[in-house]
């Protein structure tokens, strides 16, 4: 699961990290310094184990790490247009591409790999790393802002439609081709996210006050959530848990909100047995005759749950994930530390910081009591995933597309489809290659 990050620091915030992303199933974190860039496995609380760090490429401002495979994308302000495809294990370079401008972001899945300049988007196959698609018609997209299903088998992709509006053109990664476009905020995007099956699209505009989901691929809104109402914050996180269930985003405030995607019964009682329950009914029935925009509001749900930061205003991602069989919510920030919070999936409410790791120096970590007991086994039981057996499911994913949680993902498996792989198994020796797609890109 990917996580969106602002590239921009704020003003007058010194950041340690210049970047820094979870991968796509939430199991690793990668970040980017002055020095390098570092990966981490996230498959411990207590633990924060370093997987790979590298000097060699300096002011490093993207990297992103293909799910728990060895190959990592890194892009320098050293060489701002010229995108790098490591094999870290082997500690080769397997590619190098320029482009025409300064790269912003990078998407990828096991089928795709996404190069967002400021006014176009680059298609590749990440087999063999062959240019697919050429978006050129893009609106001014300074930041980057861009999304892609980490589940191959669709490769949707998402990116704004307007400079001004808050529209949302959904693509198709695999027939590339526009599907729709969908008008979700009357203000400029500032956050879009699929969920693991790409079968779902949140966002959130640059207010930062109302967040929508739609469903995928025909735009349609199935859920509205208000972050908030009298403050105006800068999204900067927004990302789905890996079953769907939740959905997560951060901003530059003091607080980290979790929705939880519930189906909204419509069904009441014919008679209400108290007064209150009589008010109630009557108060809903009056949101029909109120404008539009009222009753929307009465409607939307609040945060299921929250997370307390001891900072604001830096820049920070945040993601769900299940590590040690127990639901947490990870939040990096740019001071250049990780934060560990429970997260309680029956009753929601404050979420309990039980860890903080420093991601620089030696690797030391600071540590956070959780002064609460022991939790209950039937707390570990609601966040057990049962394996399902299905023959069309294959080993290692869940039916969704995402990972399973628990599971270790054999590193070959990135890669879909029969090619010719390596003596490791793990990327097609065809794309060890250096310069430009031909009259697309550019030496930098």
């Amino acid at each position: 699961m990917e996580a969106e990050v602002a590239d921009a620091p704020p003003g007058g915030v010194e950041s340690a990290l210049s970047c820094f992303s979870f991968n796509q199933d939430c199991t690793s974190l990668a970040i980017g310094t002055k020095a390098g860039y570092k990966l981490f496995s996230l498959s411990s609380v207590e633990h924060l184990d370093q997987v790979h760090g590298s000097n060699e490429i300096p002011d490093v401002y993207i990297v992103e790490r293909l799910f728990s495979s060895s190959l990592v994308v890194v892009v320098s302000h050293t060489k701002p247009r010229q995108m790098n495809v490591y094999h870290f294990k082997k500690g080769t370079e397997i590619c190098n591409y320029s482009y025409s401008s300064n790269i912003l972001s990078i998407r990828l899945n096991r089928q795709r790999l996404l190069v967002c300049l400021e006014e176009s988007i680059y298609i590749h196959n990440i087999k063999d790393m062959k240019l697919l698609k050429t978006l050129l018609d893009v609106p001014a997209n300074p930041t980057g802002l861009c999304a892609l299903s980490i589940n191959h088998s669709n490769s949707y992709l998402a990116y704004p439609g307007s400079l001004t509006s808050g529209e949302i053109v959904l693509y198709d990664g695999n027939s590339l081709k526009t599907v729709c476009t969908i008008a979700a905020h009357e203000g400029t995007l500032a956050a879009i996210t699929f969920n693991a099956s790409g079968s779902k699209l949140a966002s959130a505009s640059e207010k930062g006050t109302v967040i929508r989901v739609f469903s995928v691929p025909d735009g349609q809104k199935v859920y509205e959530f208000r972050r908030g109402m009298k403050r105006y914050v800068t999204i900067s996180s927004l990302v789905f848990s890996m079953d769907s269930q939740f959905l997560c985003a951060s901003s530059n405030t003091e607080t980290v909100h979790i929705f939880k995607l519930e189906q909204v019964t419509n069904s009441r009682p014919e008679e209400p047995s108290t007064w209150s329950g009589y008010m109630g009914k009557m108060f809903m029935a009056a949101t029909n005759y109120l404008p539009t925009q009222v009753s929307d509001m009465m409607h939307q749900d609040r945060a299921f749950a929250t997370a307390r930061l001891n900072f604001s205003g830096q820049r920070n991602i945040c993601t769900l994930s299940t590590i040690q069989k127990l639901p947490r919510l990870l939040v990096a920030s740019s001071d250049g530390h990780l934060y560990i919070y429970n997260l309680d999936p029956q009753d929601g409410g404050e979420c309990v910081l039980i860890k903080t790791h420093s991601l620089l120096g030696s690797g030391t970590e600071e540590n956070k009591n959780d002064l609460r007991p022991s939790l209950p086994q039937s707390y570990a039981a609601t966040v057990a995933r049962p394996s399902a057996s299905s023959a069309s499911t294959v080993p290692g994913y869940s039916e969704d597309g995402g990972a399973l949680r628990g599971e270790v993902i054999p590193e070959h498996e990135f890669a879909t489809g029969p090619v010719c792989l390596d003596d490791e198994n793990e990327f097609p020796p065809i794309i060890l290659c250096r310069g430009n797609q031909k009259g697309k890109t550019k030496q930098s």
